[in-house]
């Protein structure tokens, strides 16, 4: 009896896999964008590049815009 217990569960484990990736497939198709929002948008990057060529710390640069240093950082070496 505990076997097809397990069983069962296997079953139902493995019919929610499916029904969570064909909603993501769903979602992807109607156009949806996954996973976190960015923090900073192309205008954003593009005045702390010029800030930080113009001398401004780094650190200020991140104050200013909210985000972490390394954010900041992370950001400015994608080209």
């Amino acid at each position: 009896m505990w076997q097809m217990v397990g069983i069962l569960a296997e079953l139902e484990k493995s019919l929610r896999q499916e029904r969570t990736k064909a909603g993501r497939a769903a979602a992807v198709a109607r156009g949806v964008k996954m996973g976190r929002k960015r923090l900073l948008f192309a205008q954003q990057v593009a005045h702390a590049r010029k800030l930080i060529e113009q001398g401004e710390g780094a650190d200020d640069v991140a104050q200013s815009l909210n985000v972490s240093r390394r954010t900041l950082y992370r950001v400015l070496a994608t080209p």
